[in-house]
Order: structure tokens, then C-alpha cells, then sequence
């Protein structure tokens, strides 16, 4: 199982930019698109997705829960996910560490 990170400034982003609320749902899931930090040819990207049945791995910050599947842990290769704000961009961005 991995654990889910996430900092404050990447939260207010999901609050202001997706407006979410609590009781909102977000699943990170694997792409074949682009190129991550621990994956060649592959990126992460998210959902809102209310059914988090599957979930593997999650975490509840202000009523938000953040999650990825089971068939997702794959791409992870035992790293935990860290999601960022990056100011420059605004967006979301994502760093993993064992």
C-alpha cells in the first residue's frame, strides 16, 4: 500500500480550481501518456470519481478524499505519492519517494 500526500497549497488548489467540497471524491490513476519520475512512458492524472469501492489507498483531508485503486498500485512501485502545487504553472504536480 502507498500513502497519499498531500500539501496545503495543492489542496486549496482542488478546493478553488475543481471546486471541490467536502464529501468529494478524486482517484489518481495511471496514463500512457507522458513520463513521471518513476515511470517511462507513463503519468499520473486524476478524476473526480465518487466510487472509491476499490480503493487501495486513500487519505480524508477536509472532507476530500483522495485515492488510488488497487489496479493502480502497479505504477507506484512502492513509492508514496506526494501532490504538490507548483506556482509557476498553477497546477498540481506530483513527486514520489520511498
Amino acid at each position: 500500500m502507498i500513502k497519499i500526500n498531500i500539501s496545503e497549497d495543492a489542496l486549496k488548489w482542488f478546493k478553488d480550481e475543481v471546486e471541490l467540497g467536502e464529501g468529494s471524491k478524486v482517484r489518481f490513476f495511471s496514463q500512457i501518456y507522458g513520463t513521471s519520475k518513476i515511470r517511462e512512458n507513463f503519468s499520473l492524472a486524476f478524476t473526480i470519481d465518487p466510487d472509491d469501492e476499490e480503493a487501495a489507498s486513500s487519505v480524508t483531508v477536509e472532507g476530500i478524499t483522495f485515492y488510488v485503486n488497487e489496479s493502480d498500485l502497479w505504477f507506484f512501485d512502492g513509492h508514496d505519492l506526494f501532490v504538490l502545487y507548483d506556482e509557476k504553472l498553477d497546477e498540481v504536480t506530483y513527486d514520489y519517494k520511498k
